[in-house]
């Protein structure tokens, strides 16, 4: 219990990125051609036109190993007050938000990509204090 307590801000943070991304990834696996449709349209007239479902399932996997990190991290820290897992998801997290920061600036989608540098900051805060 002292390991939830004394943690309980990553803790928090982790079941941020596990929510994020774990229903990121869902709703990609549920409605993939929904999100293939739209994405393609999304960038129709930049260089990835072409490249997009191959960049959807590397952002799929991406996002899916990311947030399965956030619930293992969750749990070595209750358990074994490890941050190891934690860590490696805000980094796994940083990476895809990353990815997706680029892409709607190349779509010059700058709304879509000011709303991404909201789900950046609490990430950036969790890599740092589970670093």
């Amino acid at each position: 219990m002292d390991n939830l307590l004394n943690n309980i801000t990553q803790i928090i943070l982790l079941a941020f990125l596990a929510i994020t991304f774990l229903q990121s990834g869902l709703d990609k696996a549920l409605d993939w051609n929904g999100n293939i449709t739209w994405l393609k349209a999304h960038f129709s007239k930049t260089f990835m036109a072409n490249m997009v479902p191959l960049n959807v399932a590397i952002i799929f996997v991406l996002e899916t190993i990311a947030g399965v990190l956030a619930i293992i991290g969750i749990y070595t820290i209750i358990v074994d007050n490890t941050t190891v897992f934690g860590y490696y998801s805000s980094i796994l997290s940083a990476i895809v938000l990353l990815l997706l920061l680029f892409g709607q600036r190349v779509a010059k989608d700058y709304d879509g990509a000011r709303t991404i540098v909201i789900y950046f900051i609490p990430t950036i805060i969790a890599l740092y204090l589970l670093k």
